[in-house]
């Protein structure tokens, strides 16, 4: 019961956005700025696949109806 009871005086707190667009940089470190650099680097290279997932199953669909 010691765990329910941590937990309720400490929920756990959604972790922070690594970075938000436009956020003052002015206080953060040049290793931090590198750290978001990367991480926002796979988020781009995420989206990007994604974005070629939709196209293809657009392809795809097109492909058939036109039969």
């Amino acid at each position: 019961m010691a765990g329910f009871e941590d937990e309720a005086l400490n929920p756990k707190r959604p972790k922070p956005l690594l970075h938000e667009i436009g956020q003052n940089l002015d206080d953060i470190s040049a290793p931090e700025l590198a750290e978001r650099i990367a991480a926002l680097g796979q988020e781009i290279e995420r989206l990007e696949r994604a974005i070629a997932a939709r196209e293809a199953t657009k392809d795809a669909a097109a492909a058939f109806f036109k039969r």
